[in-house]
């Protein structure tokens, strides 16, 4: 099976890198060469990753053809090439409906689109799938866990809560600064709050059938400072900011996915 990706960014890199690290089973990779740096670290990692100054040989040559360009450059790079009917196809381009893709195509494809997060690259990814793809999952699956989603409607809010990535980044940003102020080295404050959130990660997987809710009272005597941390949060406003936020990503998805569809 050969697998070809068009658009070389940190996505692209994430899943090849997962795939290569977990041995998966392919024959070969086609990678376009858009990002020469990626494109040549990848193919100089393995022998199985070639670099394709054409698209077209991509499109071509593929088993399983990813999308991973920029919405704003989607039509002009489907336009412009040549697809087979009912052709295999993850689409990583976030908020177009398939329908929009396959028109730019100018064909109907056999299309999934997929959200995959940078940690697929350790194995540690969990990636939403829609629609249920037999294939998407065997590959995703190698790089973590695969979720298929029952609805659009259910993978656009998987699409939504991995937006706060950079939230989540952001947090730990201001507490390392708030310890840097402190007196800690900057290393130290990031290498202590990444054992203490890997740690609570490993928690609520371990935990498993655990709500958020009974975690965060299992982690809070009642009177003590963790108890007092979330509720000066709570209260200041933290999380009614956090869920205005989860909003308006929602109201951007629905309106491009209305818009383009």
């Amino acid at each position: 099976m050969r697998l070809g990706f068009i658009g070389t960014g940190v996505i692209t890199e994430a899943i090849v890198t997962g795939l290569l690290r977990a041995e998966a089973e392919f024959g070969e990779i086609c990678l376009s060469a858009r990002n020469r740096e990626v494109s040549t670290r990848l193919a100089q990692a393995s022998d199985r990753v070639r670099v394709c100054e054409d698209n077209q040989q991509i499109v071509d040559e593929s088993d399983l053809l990813f999308l991973a360009i920029r919405p704003q450059d989607a039509e002009a790079v489907l336009s412009s090439l040549r697809f087979r009917p009912q052709q295999h196809v993850c689409s990583l381009i976030a908020t177009i409906p398939a329908e929009m893709l396959e028109s730019w195509a100018g064909t109907d494809l056999r299309i999934f689109r997929a959200i995959p997060l940078p940690s697929v690259a350790a194995l540690g990814g969990v990636t939403a799938l829609f629609p249920s793809d037999p294939l998407g999952a065997s590959l995703f699956g190698q790089l973590g866990t695969a979720v298929d989603a029952r609805t659009i409607a259910e993978f656009d809010a998987f699409a939504i809560s991995s937006a706060l990535m950079g939230t989540y980044f952001g947090i730990l940003e201001s507490a390392a600064g708030w310890m840097s102020r402190c007196g800690i080295e900057n290393e130290d404050a990031k290498s202590y709050l990444d054992a203490v959130f890997l740690g609570l990660a490993r928690t609520s997987s371990d935990l498993g059938a655990s709500s958020y809710a009974e975690l965060r009272q299992e982690h809070s005597t009642p009177g003590g400072l963790n108890e007092q941390m979330f509720d000066v949060f709570a209260s200041s406003g933290g999380t009614e900011a956090l869920s205005k936020a989860l909003d308006t990503v929602a109201r951007r998805v629905h309106t491009a996915r209305t818009q383009e569809g």
